[in-house]
This record gives structure tokens, sequence and C-alpha cells, in this order.
């Protein structure tokens, strides 16, 4: 009963100090209750009979859980943090004579018990959250939204069994570290510091793995210049060649002068050089993915992904860097600058931030890195799903697409002529009446082409205009005319428009096997028609008069189906299956033909859950990942201010008044605050700019610029809001810390 009246004391007395872990894990319970609750099973939205909510919250259930992982280091670090901070007070009570095993066990069930509110606070809280979430999910569905207040049984349970869990994990960590630590460390615990940046193998470890990784870069360089380098390409195309295997070798070569002359040069200045070569390496790994499309380089998605990796870690290695180079730099400047050294309170500030930035350089840079990790995620979401819900406009034209291929077809006789009467028997059974119906060939000019299966080098295919004006009047748009001499051509949306102009400035006419044709004055259309009329690797169809196609070689046999009213999920997943039984996808046993069947249904099913979950789990880990370094940076600060109490009164009693004491604080948190979070925003911004860049066609098609500037402004307001929470909750509790010790009735 003591003990229970013990920590019941404690814990009323730690809230306020603790102010930060509870709120941090109280928005922690928050997330996971609100965004767990749509894998409930007595989670229930009208979506429509036309989707199938299993697929949804199956994968929200795995997506979630595994990002909440990264929820136990938060747990551990902040119970590390509480734990340092109380271990005077763990010395006073075992000096006491309360055994250290009880010490640890009245910590433990402290922690628990501000956990237990926590989760209480949360799941509250997470109620109002799922709101959202369920907004989110009918928009994205296209139904309307009603406000529904309901507490989920088994996502409450799931999440407490979760924290619960992790508090009991951690805490008998923190029993088994409180019963190894000695009285007199506890008592110095406060006093304790990290190692100088200079004397720590930190830095000198990740230079040498960041060696290895250039060597790497190198030789792969290498293989790429000498498999895929052309001296016909343009001048861009020989830089990247080029710059792929001098960025890295000047990188390792730098090092190696280094070392013979490191007696003129200290570790700074070899770190110092070696971020301008990183940059420049940065640069030409970029371009690597960035130009294969604009230039139609021909190495694939194996070299895409490796300098994927080269550029990431590119960044996390100018990340360590900079900030490792950080506190020299101030150490220079100030040396260099008696002017502002001695100005006001300036040499205290600085005293204090190159102190601290020496023992936290490892901190600051995985803080950082995470950042950039996060503001990726914030940045990205939106734009991957926006990309993919213009994509399904495009994919899911019909209520039925049927296609073939013939990339594997060997012989003339094994191409294809059904015209996919099984679906036909499919739709009279069913009761399915269809509003359009057009089936339809797809034509090589050349019948000499028919065996030119280079990738890239595909030869465009042609449709007949009664087909191409069937297909125009099932989409809503007007039909078109052409001669019996003249053609022109569709292209696809993502089509850029100097290539599709360089296409038809030297196609103005063409040589047929039925004879020659000439660019008619309207030489091209960009309505969107869906994919699959176009030849693989291709932009471009030809729409010739019907005479000319009649003697041409069909290649490919399609079929388009616009039915009355959309089909239910369960009849687009019967038809799938009875289609997929008389044409399998693979195209063994079919002579090498490939028949693909796609139903609106299905597709808009499938992508409309794929996306939710994608945005949903991305939007919760960036979420978790800015509250993880938000509250690590806090929490070091309120650390910091029980270490820099008797500082602090030095300058009072100094006779430095209170305003410009304030004035110290905020700009030393702003300082810890904005270091890591403006190197995050620059190279997360650069990051994400090139991204947007690369796939600049795509992100215009399918999401357009106003769409995703929008989103932008709305995610970097929710960063800035999460930011400005915690950057004033810590300045106020550092200020009600340090004032603490002066025993000065100061009002917040």
């Amino acid at each position: 009963m003591m003990y229970a009246k013990l920590v019941v004391k404690n814990v009323k007395r730690s809230v306020k100090d603790y102010l930060v872990y509870i709120v941090t894990m109280t928005i922690c319970v928050m997330l996971f209750y609100a965004f767990l609750s749509i894998s409930s099973e007595y989670y229930q939205p009208d979506i429509g009979a036309q989707y199938d909510f299993t697929l949804l919250s199956d994968g929200m259930k795995l997506a979630i859980c595994a990002v909440t992982l990264l929820l136990l280091f938060l747990i551990r670090y902040v119970n590390h943090y509480m734990l340092r901070r109380r271990q005077k007070e763990f010395a006073v009570q075992t000096v006491m004579g309360m055994e250290q095993r009880t010490v640890g066990w009245l910590f433990f069930a402290e922690t628990l018990a501000m956990g237990a509110l926590s989760m209480v606070f949360g799941i509250f809280l997470g109620m109002v959250c799922s709101q959202f979430i369920t907004a989110m999910l009918l928009s994205d569905y296209g139904q309307s939204y009603q406000f529904t207040w309901m507490l989920f049984p088994d996502t409450v349970l799931l999440t407490i069994c979760f924290f619960v869990c992790s508090f009991l994990l951690v805490g008998f960590f923190n029993i088994r570290t409180i019963r190894k630590i000695k009285i007199i460390d506890m008592l110095a615990a406060e006093r304790q510091n990290e190692p100088h940046p200079g004397k720590s193998r930190f830095m000198p470890v990740i230079t040498v793995l960041y060696l290895l990784m250039l060597a790497w870069m190198l030789v792969t360089g290498i293989r790429i210049k000498y498999f895929y380098f052309d001296v016909r390409f343009a001048l861009p195309v020989h830089l990247l060649f080029w710059g792929i295997v001098f960025a890295p070798a000047s990188g390792l070569l730098w090092p190696i002068i280094w070392l013979v002359k490191r007696r003129k040069f200290g570790f700074e200045k070899l770190i110092a050089a070696e971020m301008i070569f990183t940059l420049l390496n940065s640069a030409c790994t970029a371009s690597v993915p960035a130009m294969r499309g604009k230039y139609l380089l021909s190495y694939g998605a194996g070299v895409m992904n490796q300098y994927m990796l080269f550029l990431i870690v590119n960044v996390i290695y100018l990340i360590c860097g900079i900030i490792f180079l950080m506190n020299s730099a101030i150490i220079v400047w100030k040396e260099k600058s008696p002017e502002h050294r001695y100005t006001g309170e300036n040499l205290f500030l600085l005293g204090q931030i190159t102190s601290k930035l020496a023992t936290n350089t490892k901190t600051m840079i995985l803080i950082c890195i995470t950042l950039v990790l996060s503001i990726f995620l914030f940045m990205i979401a939106p734009v991957l799903t926006e990309w993919s819900l213009g994509y399904l406009d495009i994919r899911s034209m019909y209520d039925v697409q049927i296609s073939s291929r013939y990339n594997d077809v060997m012989n003339e006789a094994d191409l294809p002529q059904d015209d996919y009467t099984v679906v036909t028997d499919f739709l009279r059974e069913r009761d399915i009446e269809t509003s359009y119906d057009c089936t339809f060939s797809l034509y090589l000019p050349n019948r000499v082409d028919f065996h030119n299966r280079v990738k890239w080098e595909f030869p465009a295919v042609a449709i007949s205009l009664s087909d191409y004006n069937a297909i125009r009047e099932m989409l809503g748009y007007e039909r078109i005319t052409l001669k019996e001499d003249e053609f022109t051509t569709q292209w696809q949306s993502i089509a850029a428009d100097e290539d599709r102009d360089d296409f038809l400035s030297s196609h103005a006419g063409i040589t047929t096997d039925a004879g020659t044709l000439t660019l008619a004055d309207n030489a091209y259309y960009e309505e969107p028609i869906g994919e699959t009329v176009y030849n693989s690797y291709t932009d471009v169809l030809y729409v010739f008069p019907d005479s000319i196609c009649e003697q041409l070689l069909g290649v490919m046999k399609n079929r388009y189906i616009v039915t009355a009213e959309g089909l239910s999920f369960a009849d687009a997943q019967a038809l799938q299956k009875a289609f997929v039984q008389v044409y399998p996808e693979e195209a063994a046993g079919n002579g090498g033909v490939q028949y693909t069947i796609r139903t609106r249904t299905l597709q808009v099913n499938s992508l409309l859950a794929n996306n939710f979950v994608l945005k949903a789990s991305m939007i919760y880990g960036a979420v978790v990942l800015m509250v993880i370094c938000l509250t690590v940076l806090s929490l070091q600060q309120l650390l910091d201010a029980g270490q820099y109490r008797y500082r602090f009164s030095v300058l009072r009693q100094l006779g430095v008044e209170e305003r410009n004491i304030g004035s110290l604080i905020l700009k030393q948190l702003g300082v810890w605050f904005g270091l890591p979070i403006a190197l995050a925003v620059l190279i997360s911004g650069v990051v994400v700019g090139g991204f947007l860049q690369t796939f600049s066609a795509e992100i215009s098609t399918y999401v357009g610029v106003g769409a995703l500037l929008s989103q932008i402004a709305v995610t970097v307001t929710i960063l800035i809001l999460l930011l400005v929470c915690y950057f004033i909750s810590t300045w106020i509790l550092f200020r009600r810390s340090i004032y603490t010790l002066y025993q000065h009735d100061y009002k917040f």
C-alpha cells in the first residue's frame, strides 16, 4: 500500500515534467487506433456493391502494425530520458535504504500508469480522428460521408495489447538497467558527456563505408559505360556516362591524396572536400533515371534501382558530413569574428551550442535523416496516390476490356482471330445488357515488321477508321473523317510534345502493304482511348481507311464493352475466371498469344484499395517519424535544461536581465530545432524536386500542377503545425525548468 501511494504521488508530480511524453504517446495511440479502426470487423462502410472491402481491411492491418513497430524505439527513448532525468532521485531513494530492484519496479509502475493515461486519452481522440480517416476513405470511393460515433471493441483490444506489451517490454529493460547502475553513477549522470567528435570513430567509420560504396559506384559506372554507351548519343548523355565514372573516381582519389599529406590537411578538410565530390556524384547518380526516358536509354530497371540506392547513400553521407562540419564551422566563425562573438550574450550562446553539438552529432544526424524520410513520404504520398487515380481513369475506360499481344508469336498462322464468344455467352447468361460492344483488329502497316521484336523498336500498329470512330463514340468523342489516301495518328497522353512533333515531321507520308498514305490536316488526336490499342513500347497508333486495313496483317484482336449498368464485384470475378479458363494469360499452349481481360470493377476495386492502403500507411508512417524526431529533439533539450540550470543562474547573478535570458533560450532552441529541420527540408526539397522533374510528364498528365501544388501546400501546413506545437511546448517547459532554480515568480 505504501508503494502504491508513492507511485500515485510520483505520477501526480511527474505529469507536468513529462508532459511531452504523455502528449506524444497520446498522439501515437490516437493515430494507431484511428488508422487501425478501418480493419475492424465491425467497420462496415457503405462503399457500394462494386467494391470488396476485405482487401483494404487486411492490407491496412498489416501496413499499420508494421509501421507502428517504430513506436518501440520512441517508447524506449522516452523511457531512457525519464530514467536519466530521475537518476539522482533514484540514488537518494537507494541511499535511504530502498533496494534498487524496488526502485526499478516503482519506476516501471509509474511509467505504466502514465502510459495507461495516454492510452485512455489516445483511444478517445482516436474515435474522433477515425472520422477523418473514414471521410478520406469514402471520398476515394466516391461516396458521401456521414458522421458516425462508434467504438470498435476489437480495435480497442488490439491497441491496448500492443501498447501494454510495448510498455512491459521497455519496462523490464528499465528495471534491469536501474539494478545495474551504481549509485555514484546515478548522482553524476547529469554531468556525463559523450566523447568529442574529433576523437570519435563515428565519422571515420562512416567515411570508410562510403568509400567502399564509391568503389562499387565506380565499377558499376565503368560497366554501364562499356555496355550501353554509344558515340551517337547527344552531349548530355555523353556527360552522364563520363560523369558516373569520374565522379566516384574523384571521390576515391581525394582520400588517397589526403593520406599522403594528412599532416598538412586535417580530418575536417578531408570531409569538406569529400562533400564537394559527393554533390557532384549525387548529380550524376540522379541523372541516370532522369535521362533514361528522355533519351530512350536501354539500361533496365536493375540499373535504375542500383543508382537509386547510390543516390540514397550519397544523401546520407551529405547529411553526416554537413552536421559533422557544423561544429568546426561555428568555432572558426567565432574565432574570426570577435565583433560578433562579444556582442551581447553571443559568447555564452556559442559555447552552449558547440559544447552540445560536439556530443550530439550522431543524434542530430539520425534525426535529420529521419526527417528527410518523413518529409519525403509526406510530399510523395499525395503525388503517388493522385498519379494512380489519374492513371486509373485511362486504364479502366471500359467495363470490359479484352486485348491480345503477339510478342511471343512466331508464326502468322497463330495470330488471334477469335471474337471472344465466351464473354458474349457470359453476359447473355447473366442478363447483363451492353450499351456499346466493339471487337476490332490492330494491323501492321508492313508485314515484314512482324518479326521485329527489338525492345523500344516495336512498330506502331494501325486501326481502321470505322473501329476508331466506334471507340470514340463509346467514349463520347466526335467522329473523324479521312480521305482514302490519308491517315492520322492517335497519341498516348504521356507522350511528350516534342517527341510527337518530331515523329509527325518525319512521317508526313507512310508506305504500307496497301499503298502510300499522306498525313491528314488533323495530324493527331490526344483524347485518351485506353492503353491496349498501342503496340508494346509505342505511344502512337495509326488510323487508316478501312479499305487499307483490309489488305494488312492483323496482329492483335481487342474487344471493348460498355455495359448498361456497372458490373458487380461478383459478376466481374466470375467473368474473369470464365475468360481465363479459355484464354490463359500465359503464352504457352496458345501459339505464343498473350490474352488479357480487364474489368473496370476489379481494376477500380483493386487500385482504390491498394491506393488507400498506400496513402494511409505513408501518411501514418510520416507522422510517426515526424513525431519521433520532434519528441527526441524536445526531450533532448529538456534534459539539457536540467544540466544548464547552474549556467543560467550564473548569468542572472552577473546581472543579465531575464528578458535576455529568455531570448537566449529561444535562440538556443531555434538552433537545435532549426539545424536538422532546415537541412532536412533543403535536402528533401531537392530530392522531391528531382523526383517530380524525372516524372514530370506522368505527373502533369495524371495529377495536374494545380492539384499537386494544393496537396503540397496542405502537407507543408501540417508539418509546420506539428513543428510549432512541439517547439512551443519545449520552449515553455525549458523556461519553466530553468526558472525553478531561481525561485522566481515568473509568469508564462
